[in-house]
């Protein structure tokens, strides 16, 4: 377990009083990006000596480095046509159900999805069969809501792909194109049914994967559930400042953060944390303090952690956006295979 310590007071967080979880949020954040890199560099499991981490499921410090945002960027954006619309419609089709075993029932049902050949009864015909196999076809990552009503007895399969029938039917990828700023994109996925806060703000972050739109991730952030019930674990107060406040803070406080605590925090090939890693880091904080600070309740009063970590030896080519600029430094990285 991260040892932990109450943190010291801080002027610059004033009037925001941190809590002991702050300190842990921190620790977290340096061990779990340290697993990363043991495991990119062929080291075996365990990879840390930490009991939580080494029994229970956590993202990686850096949403892009997560297997779904992986094979979302290598096998979804980037592989087949570029043009607008069909750039959009993959990356919504595959956030719809985000689940890489869905996307890959449908390549080779239907072949390479295309917005062009688009079907929803074909579509929906593979995914039912499926679903009458007894096979999940949503991710257990977050809950789907229901999509919006339409026909009479349509499943909920069904009803999200006539939803992203409908929306690129209105000319989404265009409005998207030309959007200026991630705000814009959020409020225009977020006019749409059943799509609310944290489903618009993790979109508007995988379209921004792709070319279709170049916004820095340091220019908007929408906390979701779990990341408010971390900022609460992590602050007794937040002193009048607002939830996105509080994680701008963070996100620009990362290096005296880390420098404070001693800790040695190795960024994604010189990319600092962002405001989507800092979101979800408190996510995972909430979890994580579950069983590292049980005395400390958040919001939801959760007491387990649900999902508990089972190594998976399918390797990841590691590859991010190309405007990044990083994937050369990625390539040259030395391992022990």
């Amino acid at each position: 377990m991260l040892t932990t310590k109450a943190p010291h007071a801080f002027t610059k967080l004033s009037p925001a009083k941190p809590s002991v979880v702050y300190d842990t949020y921190w620790r977290f954040a340096a061990e779990r990006q340290a697993i990363f890199f043991r495991r990119f560099s062929g080291q075996t499991f365990p990879w840390t000596q930490d009991p939580i981490l080494v029994d229970y499921k956590f993202t990686n410090a850096y949403r892009a480095s997560d297997r779904g945002s992986q094979y979302l960027i290598r096998s979804v954006i980037y592989e087949g046509s570029q043009t607008t619309d069909e750039v959009l419609f993959r990356v919504l089709l595959f956030k719809l159900f985000n689940r890489i075993e869905t996307w890959e029932l449908l390549v080779r049902e239907i072949g390479q999805p295309t917005w062009r050949e688009f079907s929803v009864q074909r579509y929906g015909a593979v995914l039912g069969r499926e679903l009458a196999r007894g096979i999940p076809i949503y991710s257990a990552a977050y809950i789907m809501p229901p999509g919006p009503k339409g026909t009479p007895g349509a499943r909920k399969h069904e009803s999200h792909l006539r939803l992203l029938e409908t929306m690129m039917q209105d000319g989404l990828a265009n409005r998207v194109g030309f959007a200026k700023n991630m705000r814009t994109v959020f409020e225009i996925l977020k006019s749409y049914p059943t799509i609310g806060d944290f489903l618009a703000y993790q979109y508007t972050t995988d379209i921004n994967y792709s070319e279709l739109t170049h916004f820095t991730e340091m220019e908007f952030v929408v906390p979701g559930p779990g990341a408010r019930n971390g900022l609460r674990k992590c602050f007794r107060d937040l002193g009048g400042l607002s939830e996105p406040d509080i994680l701008r803070l963070v996100a620009d406080r990362q290096e005296l953060e880390f420098g404070r605590l001693g800790l040695h925090f190795r960024t994604l090939w010189g990319r600092r944390l962002q405001l989507i890693d800092c979101q979800n880091l408190f996510c995972e904080v909430d979890k994580y303090s579950r069983v590292a600070h049980p005395e400390i309740a958040g919001p939801s009063h959760r007491k387990r952690i649900k999902q508990h970590f089972r190594p998976n030896d399918q390797t990841i080519a590691y590859w991010y956006p190309p405007k990044w600029g990083i994937n050369d430094r990625v390539a040259a990285y030395p391992t022990f295979s």
